[in-house]
């Protein structure tokens, strides 16, 4: 089969280029294959991320436009690039060892881009750079600004309620006015809204404008509009709500008054943005089969030896990868607890309380309460090891509390102090309501501090937890890791605090060696 005519199109000086590239381009996706079909899951899986299915063919056809211009440039490879590839699959490797999907996949997508530059060189790259610089628009990312985006409609709106003349109470993220309970939930961030308009905003100024200023302008405007098109949209449902009596805005339609809304919002935007278009400068598509630059002959040797350059800087992490792995599967960690952990500490029901966190899948958990003369003080300690993508400590599954917990609901959050393990230790703070239904025995407030053990280090970060649980790995001490919560009723006088002080000084010597067993045992 004769395959020139195919590529008639394709001037003769850009075919051996372009077919390096295409070569590189592949060994990037086969040797980091399950980061690239994780990223499509998220595409099929989320509402939120599913235009990544359309973010490629866009790149594609944005190139294409440019071939008049690419078609005057000598492709020639830049080997000096190749000291960022392997820096980017450094960055790879890093957040492969912690399960961070957002790094492994933006080092994915940066390793797709800077191959352009780095096979057919700087000039060709500037020339599409933002249609390259468009890819990043295929990682699923964003989903972290979500709580901010929470906070800031459940501001809007009480604030807009109280503004109208309807008396509002709120707690966190909670509020009640006479007509009904109301509360903002993650489907009211407006982060699907502004990941779209971003995406779409973006395009839109690149094609419909020419200069920098404008562009930038309207990308400005497309990432601040959907969040106060978001914060009318929930002021206006709750309302609907209010006005009707609860009986329209209410439910699933809410979100589809939502989407309506945003939908006039953005196309709005988009009208007024259309009123300042800057035609784009003509150029002639030349004739096929034309060879408008001249390429000497060792320049393809040199694309080819680039090639094999960009495939064995790339390829190490997998090789580093599979050494941290363990020949054999570890023991199951045993977290054995000292009855009691201090004999001022008598071990009581462990549902006395009525709480506990959601950590998905840990190798081991415990969920404990202790008694000291009248005060209560509840533990959970939720152990990792071998963790994976399914699986792992630090993730955005695990929470002191979910949004749908029938249970017992966030109203304010913050951060404490306390000694662990001879230093002082910043945990994470949330305050709790019970919620109507919840079991009777419960109490009415809960005050839960949380902080993370990582092979021994003490923090509340998740950022830095990641990092030591990274260092860890690679110093090939494992992953060990573990959660842990204590909670207890909480009153008007902060006695909740005092009980943590008072379980903490008693305690924390055992709870160490508890952990540093476990870790032991592998």
């Amino acid at each position: 089969m004769n395959l020139k005519p195919m590529f008639s199109f394709v001037p003769h000086a850009w075919r051996s280029p372009l077919a390096s590239l295409a070569v590189a381009l592949v060994a990037i996706l086969l040797l980091y294959r399950q980061t690239a079909i994780g990223m499509v899951t998220i595409w099929y899986k989320s509402e939120t991320f599913a235009h990544g299915f359309v973010v490629f063919p866009i790149v594609l056809w944005l190139i294409w436009r440019k071939r008049a211009e690419l078609v005057g440039l000598a492709p020639r490879p830049s080997p000096w690039l190749l000291v960022i590839l392997a820096g980017l699959a450094l960055m790879w490797l890093l957040g492969d060892l912690v399960a961070v999907n957002s790094i492994t996949q933006l080092a994915l997508v940066a390793m797709i881009v800077i191959a352009v530059p780095t096979v057919v060189g700087i000039p060709v790259a500037t020339a599409i750079a933002f249609p390259l610089a468009f890819a990043f628009f295929a990682v699923p990312v964003g989903e972290f600004v979500m709580p901010q985006l929470m906070e800031w409609t459940a501001d809007f709106t009480v604030l807009a309620l109280r503004a109208s003349g309807i008396p509002v109470y709120r707690e966190g993220l909670n509020f009640v006015i006479p007509s009904g309970n109301w509360s903002v939930v993650e489907a009211c961030s407006g982060v699907r809204y502004l990941i779209a308009s971003l995406t779409v905003g973006t395009l839109f100024a690149y094609l419909t404008f020419q200069t920098t200023r404008r562009r930038v302008a309207f990308m400005l405007v497309a990432l601040v509009v959907p969040v106060i098109a978001n914060w009318l949209r929930a002021y206006m449902i709750v309302m609907l709500g209010h006005l009707s009596g609860n009986k329209i805005a209410v439910g699933v339609d809410h979100l589809i008054y939502g989407w309506v809304f945003f939908g006039i919002v953005i196309l709005l935007m988009f009208f007024i943005g259309a009123r300042w278009t800057e035609p784009e400068p003509s150029a002639a598509v030349p004739s096929q089969g034309g060879s408008p630059v001249t390429v000497l002959p060792h320049e393809s040797g040199r694309q080819w030896l680039t090639v094999l350059a960009l495939a064995f800087m790339i390829s190490w992490p997998i090789g580093v990868k599979q050494a941290l792995e363990p020949s054999a599967a570890s023991a199951a960690p045993n977290l054995t607890v000292r009855e009691p952990l201090s004999p001022k500490w008598q071990q009581t029901e462990a549902t006395s309380l009525g709480y506990a966190p959601h950590f998905e899948l840990p190798s081991t958990e415990l969920n404990l309460a202790f008694g000291n003369d009248s005060v209560r003080v509840g533990m959970y300690l939720a152990y990792y090891r071998d963790q994976d993508y399914a699986r792992k400590l630090v993730s955005s599954n695990n929470q002191l509390v979910i949004s749908t917990d029938s249970q017992w609901s966030k109203v304010d959050q913050g951060s404490s102090r306390a000694e662990l393990d001879g230093a002082a230790v910043t945990f994470r703070r949330i305050d709790l309501r019970r919620l109507p239904g919840a079991a009777s025995s419960a109490p009415d407030r809960l005050r839960v501090w949380q902080v993370y053990w990582i092979n021994g280090k003490w923090t509340s970060n998740d950022y830095l937890a990641k990092v030591y649980s990274a260092v860890y790995q690679l110093l090939g001490r494992g992953d060990d890791s573990a959660a842990l919560v204590i909670y207890a009723p909480l009153d008007r006088t902060d006695s909740a605090d005092r009980a943590f002080d008072a379980f903490l000084g008693a305690n924390q010597e055992a709870i160490g060696e508890m952990l540093r067993a476990a870790a032991a045992n592998r």
